[in-house]
């Protein structure tokens, strides 16, 4: 790709921010009369100056100094009004847009698929979630208006420039070449250098968090030394990166200033000896200055605000990637009227699936398994067998490469994934708990759940106790992720908010695995009477949590082995045997 084609590229990146601008098309035009008042002002005091000095100071007349002062003053008046009203109109601009922009990216962030973030670390998008967003407000909010403004009022002194003096003029304009020359050249670099910028700081970000993330495993394997080492090297590299921009920057401002200043000597020099030879008058000199000045002043702020504006094309690139970025679960064209009836059948036919992330490797192969309606089956079977795999496709996380998974007979490709999971429950192993107390998330699984619905769902997940002995009972926050609660309190508080959302289809994953022997029985029972007449499907590594189950079925290798009662597959599957031969003598060991 040529200079040319990228540069037209980071053009049309910031195009692309006029969709957010066009409801707000009336602002937008209220901001630009303003501006072009406030420019048009600003050249007018250039006629100012000449009046002031040809009326006023050369005529020797202290009325015509008056009028002069009072014309000036009330320019000024009238300028301050119009920057005031620009200002505030721009700045709520960049404020609203960005905010847009933000909601817009997390809107369609939150509906991706998760593959997408298996690939994608989740530190860097909330980089771009914020430190790109703000990066926005500001160019909005303030460089683009200065952009718009040194545009206009070097427009209009340049024309003020011609129709006060040709020559001086003619000088001007041979200057103007030169200074816009480094700003091309070097607009180049700080473009390159400010995308590395922005990446080199959202990586130093996501670092960070994730290493903050997982502390106390930091700190459990003594590696703090190690970490701080592996940071301060992230963020050195981000701040070197950071400097070349920099110094990019300086020496673009400093070469415009010295070619725009050296050209307005030049000019003086020559408007002087016009003014001594009588050719013009002060004034006009005066006037001719002050435009020269505004040229000056304008093409140095162009030069500042270019550089922001490649890192503004830059970090737009980054939010239109996450805001176009499409989903692998694509939504049904519509939403059927009405469910399919009865207690919920799934059946799983022929299904085959890779992961996108090792799609060589097939985590399931050929898989034909039936929950009958109101029943049970629970999947067991060694590690890497395929029964998280069956999860993830069964909530249409992923859709499988080959075979359909049926609800009621019915595709669930056919249902929007609102529909489908709003009749599921999942309790994982590592239940997610938010930042937030006790009662948000309990109720996280019913959006109008009451206080008193709270509390029964806690009641029957055997929560209740222990969340009445924490210092604010419901309203006590849990900190990060959970962190004031043991593993089995944060599992029985993922179990009440299963038993609030009160499902068609239960999908427990080693739902009692961080329990005590004391705890796992209490919520045995919760779960046997929350299971009652439901469709659940279980995960398992511990029998003891099986031997209820109506149906079993055994996975080895991404395939199934085979299917029956405990008391069958205990005679006729080996695999089944050895894994609870191994439990058992586990649980004779405890």
């Amino acid at each position: 790709m040529t200079s040319a084609q990228q540069h037209t590229h980071k053009l049309s990146s910031l195009l692309q921010l006029l969709q957010f601008m066009r409801p707000y098309r009336g602002t937008l035009l209220a901001a630009a009369a303003a501006l072009i008042f406030t420019a048009g002002i600003t050249l007018s005091i250039g006629q100012g100056v000449r009046i002031l000095i040809d009326d006023g100071f050369a005529s020797g007349s202290a009325n015509q100094l008056n009028d002069a002062v009072l014309f000036l003053i009330g320019l000024s008046v009238l300028m301050a009004i119009g920057t005031f009203i620009r200002f505030y109109l721009v700045s709520w601009l960049g404020e609203r847009v960005s905010a847009d922009i933000r909601d817009a990216v997390f809107t369609n962030v939150i509906g991706l698929h998760p593959s997408y973030f298996e690939s994608n670390r989740s530190g860097e998008i909330m980089s771009r979630l914020t430190t790109d967003t703000t990066l926005l407000q500001t160019i909005i909010g303030s460089s683009f208006s200065m952009a718009l403004r040194s545009s206009l009022t070097l427009v209009g002194a340049l024309v003020m420039l011609a129709v006060t003096n040709l020559k001086l003029t003619a000088i001007v304009l041979c200057a103007v070449p030169l200074v816009l020359m480094p700003i091309l050249l070097y607009g180049r670099r700080v473009r390159a250098l400010s995308n590395q910028s922005q990446d080199s700081i959202a990586h130093v970000g996501s670092y960070a968090g994730e290493i903050i993330q997982h502390i106390k495993t930091v700190q459990s394997y003594t590696r703090e030394k190690f970490e701080q080492r592996a940071f301060s090297t992230e963020v050195e590299r981000a701040f070197l990166i950071a400097r070349r921009r920099i110094r990019q920057r300086a020496l673009l401002i400093a070469g415009v200033i010295l070619l725009v200043f050296g050209g307005i000597s030049a000019m003086i020099w020559s408007g002087g000896n016009d003014v001594i030879s009588g050719k013009m008058t002060g004034g006009e000199l005066g006037a001719f200055v002050f435009y020269a000045i505004m040229v000056g002043a304008a093409l140095a702020t162009l030069s500042e605000v270019w550089g922001e504006l490649q890192r503004a094309a830059g970090a737009t690139d980054r939010l239109m990637e996450l805001l176009h970025e499409k989903s692998l679960i694509v939504e049904p064209s519509s939403e059927l009227d009405q469910l399919p009836a009865g207690k919920p059948e799934l059946r799983l036919e022929g299904i085959s699936f890779s992961y996108p992330s090792r799609p060589g490797e097939r985590a399931l192969k050929h898989l034909q398994l039936t929950v009958e309606p109101g029943c049970s089956l629970a999947l067991v079977g060694p590690s890497g067998a395929g029964k998280s795999t069956v999860f993830e496709l069964l909530q249409r996380f992923y859709d499988p490469q080959e075979g359909i998974i049926y609800l009621n007979g019915q595709d669930i490709r056919q249902l929007s994934t609102q529909q489908l999971r709003g009749q599921m429950a999942v309790v994982p192993q590592a239940p997610a708990m938010f930042t937030a107390d006790v009662a948000y998330n309990i109720g996280y699984g019913k959006q109008d759940a009451t206080v008193e619905e709270i509390i029964q769902a806690a009641r029957a997940a055997h929560a209740h106790e222990f969340i009445s002995k924490l210092p604010q009972g419901y309203q006590t926050h849990l900190g990060e992720q959970g962190i004031r609660l043991s593993g089995g309190q944060r599992q029985r508080v993922a179990i009440a908010r299963a038993i609030l959302k009160d499902p068609e289809i239960l999908l427990l994953d080693e739902a009692t695995s961080a329990l005590d022997a004391e705890s796992e029985y209490q919520v045995q029972l919760a779960l046997q009477e929350l299971m009652e007449n439901r469709t659940t499907v279980i995960i398992a590594h511990r029998l003891s949590t099986i031997l209820h189950a109506d149906q079993i079925a055994v996975l080895d290798g991404g395939k199934l082995v085979a299917t029956g009662t405990h008391d069958k597959l205990l005679s006729s599957c080996e695999l089944y045997r050895r894994l609870a031969s191994l439990q058992f003598r586990e649980a004779d060991v405890a």
